[in-house]
């Protein structure tokens, strides 16, 4: 296994060396038959020189095109083909080395990557030479499919839907755009058919096709009556997701006839940066459907260095967990891959938001001629790739580069920045913006991430400083600072990045280990660590709140070390989640409208101590479980400000409520609560945050007799009429190390099963703070995980992923609570 222990160092020969690949195959048709033959690459990765039969087709240098080759004049009965690929490393070297007029940096990732340089000079998977939470695998092959296409006439090359709503006519239309190889020398004349039966809607065009690249762009008015009965595709949690079936026939003079079979889905994105009263700058926040809608989710990386091992099921349950955490969007990350087919037909399916970054992330890039060209064909394939997914709500240019210059990442003389600047201007606003507008203006641009939108655009396109809370979007990383402390988090008007590391559970680990390994000191635990001090962050952060772990058996304080790292990591994100949340209604000293948070990271591309919230192989950390909670669509968030405890009611629901706030007061010795204060009435806005309860602490400890800050916690949970309850959220009076009366607890599970799923009926002699269960490396989730235990029962349901079964669960079966931890 490459992922085994230290493999991905011992391994680096591989990518060094040049590989090619060879076949013999028969043709399956009569070659003479044809006036067209072509063999097409949808994947080629990354530099490859092309052969068949010993004659030249072409050269390969970007990992993202398609490319197709005309082979008529050369196929044969029978056939010998090679592709002979050359080192990315050496290649990406060479390609830097010619580059004589200036530096392009950075030159080469930190040491503690262990990474290869200069990938900034070839077109292929940036994180594929290394990152901060991943490994350095340059991978070399073809990672898409390969296939010979024939045809006498036209052959559809793209084809794409497009949804628009005419406002002054209050009705839907729909754009179809089909991008042929006519191949007749005169131009093919003939009928397409354009059928929604649904919408009782039929057209039926003439059209016709000129010689050479022919595209035919179709403009079918939804049926008036019908139009307003279209039901719009929503995200996650807003309404369903509904698309209509769509047959479009073309019957063209030749007599070839193609009919094609797709989905369109009609939903409206708007970006809407405008003034904001009481604050300066701009807003930056999406209306889907005319909606305002707050975004929340993750980003979303790579989920393996090796592509082939990414299967439907593999997508399937990752973005099914960001679906069940309550998520509604994830931002493809720029240094990884525009992800594979089945990847925005599971988020069309799920409802879940894709902010698209084009591959470009933390560096400089070239821009001579023949870079800018394979990038033209890179942004162009994939946009006609990807335009009919509802799912992508928004193009961005790349990740952090505005932010690179704006900042001066890499000490640049101010004399030479002008250079990397005009290069910035020609790649990503005059190359990269004018193709995606002209090949799609149903969705909006931004130039990068984070950038200040609007503003970036009036300063040149690269603002003073990308950070700026009045304007865009922010990214935003502090691990010095103690995490619960709220007033750290910037109040942004988008919070596209924030995040921090946690390590995978032990059984992750294990897998890719050996006994030695298992200690948070060792070399392993080391090498798998590729963010600058991220172990001793990771200790640092936990300590602020929580005593290290100082067992004499090394594996237990590994393990009770992994476990506080996932609780911290928890605990983090929640607080600075929660805080974004309830920034989204007001503002204070001209900050806030917060409109969308979006934590570093989803995924895991390996086994190793990173952001993510889901680990290699999908099992859920606590902060996922943590996120189904603070992504919940109703919840009190509660903060502390000057002594005085605030509660806000936050809600993504489309109602208004009328809710009772139940606050109640818990000893940490005991497992009756010491008081409860239920304020009915409590009205909560749709779509908004705002304060519903506020109280000083030493009022409520004053009511609450017999509590002191060290000696009591609060929770707090909305509940209302049908059955609607809010999370029960909780907030911590003091730290956990300086608690006083936890006491070490009883904790019993007995597992039954019902149904398809697992029932664990967990008792407790006390109160316990983040109670943790784990079934080692079976399959499957909690319906909750990591929560303070304060009544002497629950009820958790485990959801298997695979088959299994009671004995083989409680064999698997841990418990572990704060108390734990020794």
């Amino acid at each position: 296994d490459p992922y085994y222990r230290f493999n991905d160092v011992m391994y680096r020969w591989i990518s060094l060396d040049n590989w090619t690949y060879s076949r013999t195959f028969k043709t399956p048709f009569d070659v003479r038959k044809w006036h067209k033959v072509n063999l097409v690459f949808e994947g080629v990765d990354t530099v490859a020189h092309i052969l068949l039969n010993n004659v030249t087709l072409g050269r390969t240098n970007n990992m993202f095109n398609r490319y197709s080759f005309d082979i008529t004049s050369m196929i044969k009965e029978v056939n010998f083909v090679e592709v002979r690929f050359l080192s990315a490393v050496s290649y990406a070297a060479e390609q830097s080395r010619c580059h004589k007029a200036y530096s392009i940096p950075p030159a080469c990732p930190p040491p503690v990557q262990k990474g290869e340089c200069h990938v900034n000079f070839i077109r292929k998977e940036q994180c594929s030479f290394s990152w901060d939470w991943g490994p350095s695998f340059p991978t070399q092959g073809i990672w898409k499919d390969v296939k010979i296409e024939a045809y006498n006439y036209y052959h559809l090359v793209y084809f794409s839907l497009t949804p628009f709503f005419v406002k002054n006519a209050q009705q839907w239309s729909l754009e179809i755009e089909s991008i042929f190889d006519v191949v007749s020398s005169k131009p093919v004349a003939g009928l397409v058919t354009v059928s929604i039966p649904k919408l009782q809607t039929r057209q039926t065009f003439n059209v016709k096709l000129q010689p050479g690249e022919g595209s035919i762009v179709l403009l079918v008015n939804i049926n008036k009556v019908r139009s307003s009965a279209v039901e719009p595709w929503w995200p996650n949690g807003h309404g369903k997701q509904i698309g209509y079936n769509v047959t479009t026939t073309f019957i063209m003079e030749a007599g070839h006839q193609i009919e094609k079979f797709s989905k369109a889905y009609f939903r409206t994105v708007e970006l809407v940066q405008e003034p904001i009263s009481g604050s300066p700058g701009l807003s930056f926040y999406f209306r889907i459907n005319g909606r305002p809608i707050f975004i929340k989710g993750s980003n979303w990386i790579p989920a393996d260095s090796f592509q082939d091992r990414v299967t439907y099921d593999t997508l399937w349950l990752l973005l099914k967990s960001a679906a069940d955490a309550n998520m509604n969007a994830l931002r493809v990350w720029g240094g990884g891959i525009y992800e594979q087919d089945d990847f925005y037909d599971i988020c069309d399916e799920l409802g879940i938001m894709i902010w698209q970054d084009f591959m470009f992330a933390c560096a400089l890039y070239p821009t001579d001629q023949n870079y800018l060209e394979s990038v033209r064909a890179e942004v162009s394939h994939q946009v006609r790739r990807l335009k009919s997914h509802p799912s992508i709500v928004l193009w961005s240019g790349n990740n952090e580069n505005e932010a690179a210059i704006a900042s001066n990442w890499f000490s640049i003389p101010h004399a030479d920045k002008e250079v990397y600047v005009q290069d910035y201007v020609m790649l990503y606003v005059k190359n990269i913006r004018e193709i995606v507008l002209a090949e799609d203006k149903s969705r909006p641009f931004v130039v990068s991430s984070p950038t200040n939108g609007l503003e970036s655009i009036k300063e040149g396109w690269l603002s003073e400083n990308p950070y700026d809370t009045h304007y865009g979007d922010t990214h935003f990383y502090d691990y010095s600072s103690d995490c619960w402390n709220w007033t750290v988090y910037p109040k942004a008007r988008f919070a596209s990045e924030y995040g921090f590391q946690s390590w995978p559970s032990f059984s992750t680990v294990e897998k890719v280990s050996s006994t030695e390994d298992w200690s948070y000191t060792s070399n392993f635990s080391f090498h798998r660590q590729h963010h600058e001090h991220g172990n001793d962050q990771m200790l640092q952060q936990i300590g602020y709140h929580f005593k290290l772990p100082q067992s004499t058996d090394p594996i237990k304080k590994f393990k009770d070390t992994i476990y506080l790292t996932q609780v911290m990591q928890a605990q983090c994100v929640k607080t600075e989640t929660e805080f974004y949340r309830s920034s989204q209604s007001e503002i204070i000293k001209g900050e806030g409208h917060t409109m969308g948070a979006l934590y570093w990271q989803l995924n895991d591309i390996w086994q190793a101590p990173s952001w993510s919230s889901l680990e290699y192989g999908g099992k859920w950390k606590l902060l996922h479980y943590f996120a189904q909670n603070f992504l919940a669509p109703l919840l009190p968030v509660a903060y502390e400000d000057k002594g005085v405890l605030h509660i806000y009611g936050v809600s993504d629901l489309h109602t208004d409520h009328e809710l009772t706030l139940k606050v109640v007061m818990h000893s940490w010795s005991s497992l009756e609560p010491v008081c409860t204060l239920a304020k009915d009435g409590v009205a909560v806005t749709a779509q908004s945050a705002g304060p519903i309860y506020k109280e000083s602490i030493n009022a409520l400890l004053e009511r609450c007799r017999n509590c002191t800050r060290k000696s009591c916690v609060v929770t707090f949970y909305l509940v209302g009429e049908d059955g609607l309850r809010s999370p029960t959220n909780h907030h911590f009076l003091s730290s956990l190390k300086d608690a006083v009366g936890l006491e070490k607890t009883q904790l019993s599970a007995t597992v039954s099963q019902q149904d398809d799923v697992y029932i664990f009926d967990l008792q407790t002699t006390a109160i316990a703070p983040f109670v943790t269960l784990d079934v080692g490396s079976i399959k499957g989730r909690f319906s909750d995980n990591g929560f303070l235990m304060v009544e002497k029962k629950k009820v958790v349901v485990f959801y298997p992923w695979e088959p299994t079964s009671v004995e083989e669960l409680e064999k698997s079966f841990t418990l572990t609570s704060l108390m734990d931890v020794v």
